[in-house]
């Protein structure tokens, strides 16, 4: 399995720069490096209806709560938007690209929480934020202007890990389940022996030393990694979960995990669409959206899930 043209000129283009990669960097130059990526790739923002910020409470203190709401009838359906950047990079600044297309197109307003990040904060700390953000966005969806039986929630990534861990703990904790869930190549497992791990593990953006030094500082406690809020892969049962779509990159360490949960999840009796972008990679819906042609066609796959799952 190779890139295809336009994705390996993109990648002949980023190894002029001869950058460190991200295993090489303290947690505060790959916040710097992330910023700069979004900067230089991931396009231009599309104008909403309105943006509101907010604060709300988490479980380890404050946490911001960024909602784009786009032209439309009230009240609307609902994504919750859990960010990724291994634990460790990410602001509601970077990643309001992807939050005002989805927004748009789906008619749904979407949410963004941010979470409290390694390695200050270790797991399960990001898991908990994320999870007290939906219990808030729930409980509080008249004054959201939103429909309760309608909120949808969404990850790429790290992000993707998140989504799947906030969904176990809706279904096991009696919490608000979501109508359903949109995991964009998500971190699923530790294990970092696939074969899409070793296929793809230097020359393709993210590299396999990178997750390792990401898995590093989100769970320090190796034995942690096998919980299933770590590591959903592994939760003993997955049933009574959201019916999903699993979106992945071919040429992605995170692609055999991705898909390999996919099939669990049909296998648990949960509705499951699996759909995979051939020859490209990593974050090729965000932050390299401005750069590589295979965003909007999975823009434009997500927001038709997500409208259907909400309509």
């Amino acid at each position: 399995m190779t890139a295809n043209p336009e994705t390996k000129a993109f990648l002949d283009e980023v190894a002029e720069f001869d950058a460190k990669p991200f295993y090489e960097m303290t947690p505060a130059e790959a916040r710097e490096a992330w910023y700069a990526m979004c900067y230089l790739f991931a396009g231009s923002p599309e104008p909403v209806a309105s943006i509101d910020d907010r604060i709300i409470p988490g479980p380890g203190g404050d946490l911001e709560l960024r909602s784009y709401t786009p032209d439309g009838l009230r009240p609307f359906g609902s994504l919750v938007y859990f960010h990724g950047g291994g634990w460790v990079v990410g602001t509601v600044d970077t990643y309001q690209i992807p939050c005002r297309a989805l927004a748009n197109a789906t008619g749904c307003k979407v949410f963004f929480p941010t979470y409290r990040m390694a390695p200050e904060y270790p797991y399960p700390a990001a898991a908990e934020d994320c999870y007290a953000a939906l219990m808030y966005i729930a409980n509080n969806a008249a004054e959201l202007d939103i429909d309760p039986e309608r909120i949808a929630i969404c990850g790429d990534s790290a992000g993707g890990n998140l989504t799947a861990a906030v969904s176990l703990m809706a279904r096991d904790r009696g919490g608000p389940q979501a109508a359903f869930q949109l995991l964009i190549y998500p971190v699923t497992d530790h294990d970092l022996e696939t074969p899409s791990y070793r296929e793809f593990a230097e020359g393709y953006l993210l590299e396999a030393e990178s997750m390792r030094w990401f898995w590093d500082h989100y769970v320090p406690n190796a034995e942690m990694r096998n919980e299933a809020y770590a590591s959903p892969l592994r939760a003993p049962d997955l049933s009574g979960l959201p019916a999903a779509l699993v979106m992945t990159a071919e040429c992605d360490v995170l692609r055999d995990e991705g898909e390999s949960y996919a099939a669990r999840l049909e296998a648990a009796g949960v509705s499951v669409t699996l759909s995979r972008a051939d020859g490209t990679i990593h974050g090729f819906m965000h932050p390299l959206a401005g750069r590589l042609p295979f965003a909007e066609a999975g823009l434009a796959e997500a927001a038709s899930a997500l409208r259907t799952a909400l309509a």
